[in-house]
């Protein structure tokens, strides 16, 4: 007894002595002061390695190993190394010097459980982002299509699915959710336009089910936008182009040269948009955001980052037209048949993070966030098919309430030889919409009669951990797991509504555990395989839960990625993996039609290839090649294909930064023929569009020059298999209705830097 004792004693004093003499640091940019998360930190000559955390912190909790030097590492970094007692005269400040990023310096090691930032941080380095489009086609393999011209979200398509409007991937801004459940026009609606493209810092992805902190729509994977935390200079830029369409932006610091480098810092940016676009029906597109961010140091280990922005939208559109309406001669390739189609929408947001360390290296993050949006659409699908006389015209509108909060506690710890990095963090939003409307209009403005009015809550309240084990050298062994609960309510305010027996307050609730698993093998500097599992799961619409009483309202999303990053040589960079989803159920609210659409479970297997060539330092030469084979299971051969799963798709171009100022790219994006219907009588026609950008950029000024659809394809953005009925047609007809993409349209811009 006494030797155990004596032996707990010793175990114990040396565990005090390994806490109580950590090394720690921060480590910052030395041109902003700012601090600078997932750099890699190295104690020489052991090896041991610490990253940075949202603080720029690192830690060293076992000093038994020798050390006399640290060195940091990072992409857009110049290596440093610096001794301990230089480290503790300089009060625990590291500070790296920005250099360009190259291929050459980029290594795949230390990206632990994340192979897709390599190419997330050149690609933004290198290609940035040009327009709001440009946001979500950072995204290897994603595609978008636009089919109420520019004033609504987007449709995304990615790993052989059709997410609509972001049914199956999770998209955030710094945090925040961009996704809206339950709303007016489609579950997932994820309108990513009230972020200003020239604030974006970092765009971080992964696809797949596999991420404990990730919950709701991340099935196909998620996307998460990161605002700068301060400008590198103040901007002023206009452009105008064809088609009557213009555009004013200014981002401004308000704070000092000096306060910037005490990391504080904040600053404002806005824009104003005016489009009539190509359409033959202009479009009189009318877009205003403004968005400001503060950065900053409430002590020495809390920090406040506080973004507060406002939106507003008002459009008109051509909307979706029948093949045949164009055969016919009725309307030109870009015209319209419902005239009065268009829209408004605003969106204002207040987010508010909290980042405290903890003395012994952990990380506590707390966030709150407040969301009011609103939403009002005109659309008509198909025409006269169901009225005869006064047209299928419908209005879909909310007002909305988001409440939101998200804590997590990051902790590092050392089991012997092998590394714990622990997450553990609780999420809730709250929705709350008043008087969700679909109803049959006409002229836009004259109600003829209502489809679903009611009063929307939903509470979704998730908690998760994510354990992730560096084993030696070479392992990491990532295991998380999430629950997630859901409580539905809804005020049918309709008696007539067909879905639910009468009005009143109907109320449901549903739970669902999401395990996931992962495994990286790193076989040196430039080479990681990767096997990943999971399960996700996306929600469904209020009013369709409750009147299936909950049942079945959380299909699963199991997946499955065995893949690989690797370097074959010092400038070229490739991205590699098979992957398998397999989906309980693809049903989900259809506001078009007021009832939920069933389809059963499916089943898809793919390919992802991704390279980046950096012949020399100034040419850029980026490839996404993608396959998917998705099917209906259950379902007869030949009547089970998905419709409008992309099945072939590919990216691609050369961007070219040359010294004299010169700079810009040449790019495609190419969408195979692909199914519209289950048994592909009807097929959506692919395309391949080429866009052409030039700039002339010097330190206080930049002229560009940009053409879309470089050789004038005529082409369909996005297309549907609709059965619609023509004024004046005494029969319906089911094909293709489709939104015809930009023809050639060039614009040029000017920008002030200072």
């Amino acid at each position: 007894m006494k030797r155990m004792l004596s032996l707990f004693l010793l175990l114990f004093t040396q565990f005090v002595y390994s806490q109580t003499n950590p090394i720690t640091g921060t480590v910052v940019n030395d041109k902003t002061g700012q601090p600078l998360e997932g750099i890699t930190v190295r104690l020489l000559p052991a090896g041991s390695v610490a990253v940075t955390n949202a603080q720029g912190k690192f830690i060293f909790k076992s000093t038994t190993e020798t050390g006399n030097n640290l060195q940091c590492s990072g992409m857009g970094y110049q290596n440093s190394t610096l001794t301990l007692e230089a480290l503790r005269q300089q009060h625990g400040v590291f500070s790296l010097t920005p250099e360009a990023i190259t291929l050459n310096a980029i290594t795949v090691a230390g990206h632990t459980t994340d192979p897709y930032k390599p190419i997330s941080k050149i690609d933004i380095a290198m290609r940035g982002v040009n327009n709001s489009q440009e946001v979500l086609r950072i995204v290897p393999g994603l595609f978008i299509g636009q089919h109420q011209g520019g004033g609504k979200a987007e449709q995304i398509f990615l790993r052989g699915f059709d997410c609509d409007h972001g049914t199956d991937i999770s998209l955030q801004v710094d945090g925040m959710p961009v996704n809206m459940v339950s709303h007016a026009h489609g579950q997932g609606f994820a309108d990513s336009h009230f972020i200003i493209p020239e604030t974006i810092e970092a765009v971080n992805f992964k696809k797949g089910p596999y991420y404990a902190e990730k919950g709701d729509f991340a099935t196909t994977g998620y996307v998460d936008f990161h605002t700068r935390n301060m400008l590198p200079q103040n901007e002023i830029k206009l452009e105008g182009g064809m088609f009557n369409t213009y555009r004013a932006l200014g981002m401004f610091n308000l704070l000092s040269k000096k306060a910037r480098e005490k990391q504080q810092s904040w600053y404002v940016a806005t824009e104003y948009r005016y489009s009539d676009s190509y359409f033959d029906n202009p479009q009189h597109f009318n877009r205003f955001n403004f968005f400001t961010k503060y950065n900053g140091k409430l002590s020495d280990h809390t920090s406040l980052i506080f973004t507060a922005s406002t939106f507003y939208s008002k459009w008109n559109a051509s909307g979706q037209i029948p093949d045949r309406a164009v055969a016919n001669g009725d309307i030109g390739f870009y015209g319209a048949l419902d005239p009065n189609e268009g829209g408004v929408t605003s969106r204002t947001n207040a987010n508010v993070e909290l980042l405290t360390s903890l003395r012994n290296g952990d990380l506590i993050k707390n966030q709150f966030f407040y969301t009011y949006y609103t939403f009002d659409l005109h659309t008509n699908f198909t025409f006269f098919l169901v009225d005869s006389i006064n047209g299928d015209e419908i209005r879909q509108r909310e007002k909305r309430n988001l409440f939101g909060y998200k804590g997590s506690y990051e902790h590092t710890d050392n089991i012997g030889s092998v590394k714990l990095l622990t997450t553990a963090g609780v999420q809730v939003r709250a929705d709350a919409t008043n008087n969700t409307e679909l109803a049959h209009t006409k002229d836009r403005y004259t109600l003829l009669d209502d489809i679903k009015l009611g009063d929307i809550t939903e509470l979704n309240a998730g908690a998760y951990i994510s354990e992730t084990l560096l084993l030696n050298g070479h392992f990491t062994l990532n295991a998380g797991l999430r629950f997630d609960q859901f409580f539905y309510r809804y005020n049918n305010k309709l008696a007539g509504d067909t879905t639910l027996p009468g009005a009143g307050i109907y109320k449901a609730h549903d739970q669902v555990v999401s395990p996931k698993l992962s495994l990286y093998y790193q076989v040196n500097t430039n080479t990681e395989f990767y096997l990943s599992t999971g399960k996700g799961f996306h929600s469904n619409d209020a009013r369709g839960v409750v009147a299936r009483n909950g049942v079945e309202v959380l299909p699963a999303a199991y997946g499955a990625d065995l893949g690989t990053i690797f370097k074959p040589a010092r400038n070229l960079l490739v991205n590699a993996a098979l992957w398998y989803i397999y989906l309980q159920q693809e049903f989900v609210y259809g506001g078009d039609g007021g009832a939920v659409e069933f389809s059963g479970p499916t089943r898809r297997t793919g390919v992802d290839l991704s390279a980046r060539y950096q012949p020399i330092p100034a040419i850029y030469i980026d490839a996404d090649v993608n396959y998917a084979h998705g099917r209906s299971v259950g379902s007869p051969k030949g009547a089970d294909y998905i419709p409008l799963a992309p099945e072939w798709s590919s990216t691609g171009g050369i961007t070219y930064v040359l010294k004299n100022g010169l700079n810009g790219s040449l790019r495609y994006r190419y969408l195979a023929d692909r199914p519209a219907n289950e048994d592909y009588s009807l097929t959506a026609s692919g395309y391949c569009v080429t866009d052409f950008i030039l700039n002339y950029t010097k330190p206080k000024y930049e002229i560009g020059f940009t053409i879309n659809n470089l050789l004038n394809t005529k082409w369909k953005e996005t297309q549907f298999d609709t059965e619609t009925r023509l004024k004046g047609e005494t029969h319906s007809v089911d094909e293709i209705c489709f939104t015809p993409g930009t023809p050639f349209a060039a614009k040029i811009s000017f920008a002030l830097f200072f």
